[in-house]
């Protein structure tokens, strides 16, 4: 059996109770923290929390070299485990076909994820979300600024009143998170008076969320990782009671994007 468990946004106690259970049943638990990583907990934090040991792979380990993970799985029961929601912004469904292909049965056990949590706390209506996108470093794409990729995608949101949800790159290996500041100013080159909400520590006891022009939002501190930038679209009043509410928002800012 190999199961995929959704660890939740910050610690270790975000895991659902349905995921607890099923880890506490494993005979081998498997994580990865390159997609995502919780910001509250350490693996010791999670290992001793959950009274299992936790082997962190590398995606070479995860996407290539799975077979040591497969070969633990015809015989008994791993636990496979992300930050967030476990198919979410993962390659993982990949590491699921291969396990059906070896005839080793599969399930999957979600966690909040980063996307559901966005929404939520910004007040934002899920169902308005365009295609989310990813900003990386700029040394990861080898370019200053935003890639033409993203803005493209956002345009395309915007055009058609939808928000748009955007990841901030994370290196784990490297203990570098980019932060919604950063995001703010890098868009702000081609946006600056366009309104953004930052989402800072989405899942923790004390979250931040902070809505104003990206300009405004590139002079902020918005404190520890993880991070998210959302440019809204169309809003509707009680979205946009909601961000004025919950994020500060300033009325002329608003103004522009009330439908």
């Amino acid at each position: 059996m190999l199961t995929f468990i959704g660890l939740g946004l910050y610690d270790e106690r975000s895991i659902t109770v349905e995921g607890r259970e099923a880890l506490a049943d494993a005979d081998r638990a498997v994580a990865e923290f390159y997609t995502s990583h919780l910001v509250g907990a350490t693996v010791d934090d999670l290992s001793a929390y959950h009274d299992i040991d936790i082997e962190v792979r590398e995606r070479a380990g995860v996407e290539q070299h799975p077979e040591d993970v497969l070969d633990a799985a015809e015989d008994g029961h791993v636990a496979f485990l992300t930050a967030g929601d476990t198919m979410i912004s993962t390659t993982h469904v990949d590491l699921r076909l291969r396990a059906i292909e070896r005839g080793i049965d599969t399930r999957v056990i979600h966690g909040v994820t980063a996307q559901t949590a966005a929404s939520g706390l910004t007040g934002l209506q899920n169902y308005r979300f365009g295609k989310a996108v990813t900003l990386p470093f700029p040394y990861a794409h080898g370019a200053e600024g935003v890639p033409q990729s993203v803005l493209d995608s956002i345009e395309r949101n915007r055009e058609q009143g939808l928000h748009t949800l955007v990841y901030l790159d994370i290196k784990a290996e490297r203990d570098e998170y980019m932060t919604a500041d950063v995001a703010a100013g890098m868009f702000a080159d081609d946006w600056d008076d366009v309104l953004g909400v930052a989402v800072a520590r989405a899942g923790s006891p004390e979250p931040t969320v902070a809505a104003d022009r990206l300009s405004a939002l590139a002079e902020r501190d918005f404190g520890d990782p993880l991070h998210l930038l959302v440019i809204p679209g169309d809003l509707h009043h009680v979205e946009s009671d909601a961000l004025a509410t919950l994020g500060g928002a300033p009325a002329d800012a608003l103004a522009e994007n009330e439908v």
